[in-house]
C-alpha cells in the first residue's frame, strides 16, 4: 500500500515555476524588478536560476493560491510566465552545471496540517 500512496503523492504535490524577463534599464525599472523578486522570496519561492523561481506546494489548490499571488504582483512591463507541474514531472528534470550532471533541487520540508 505504501507504494500506492507514494505514487499518488507524486501527482498531488505541485511545483510552481515563475520565469520572468523584466526591463532594468532605468532606476525605477530596477526598483520594480527588485520589489517583484523580494515579494516572491517573501512568499516562499526560491531562486532556481537568475530569472526563474520555484515553489514547492503540497497540493494543486495551494499551488493556485501562490500562482494567484504572483499574478496580483505582476509588474507593469516585462514578460512573466507561470507554470505549475507535478512533483513527478519536476523529479524527471535533468539539471546540469556545464556538462556535469547535478542533483535535482531538494524538496522543501513543509508541515502539512490535516
Amino acid at each position: 500500500m505504501k507504494n500506492y500512496y507514494e505514487r499518488i503523492n507524486a501527482y498531488r504535490i505541485m511545483w510552481v515555476l515563475v520565469m520572468f524577463d523584466l526591463p532594468t534599464e532605468t532606476k525605477l525599472q530596477r526598483k520594480i524588478y527588485a520589489k517583484f523578486r523580494k515579494m516572491m522570496l517573501a512568499d516562499g519561492f526560491q531562486m532556481f536560476q537568475f530569472s526563474m523561481y520555484i515553489r514547492h506546494c503540497p497540493s494543486r489548490e495551494n499551488a493556485e493560491v501562490h500562482a494567484g499571488r504572483v499574478r496580483r504582483m505582476l509588474p507593469p512591463k516585462g514578460h512573466v510566465g507561470i507554470m505549475t507541474i507535478t512533483d513527478k514531472q519536476f523529479g524527471m528534470m535533468e539539471v546540469f552545471y556545464g556538462r556535469e550532471a547535478a542533483e535535482t533541487p531538494p524538496v522543501a520540508q513543509q508541515l502539512e496540517m490535516f
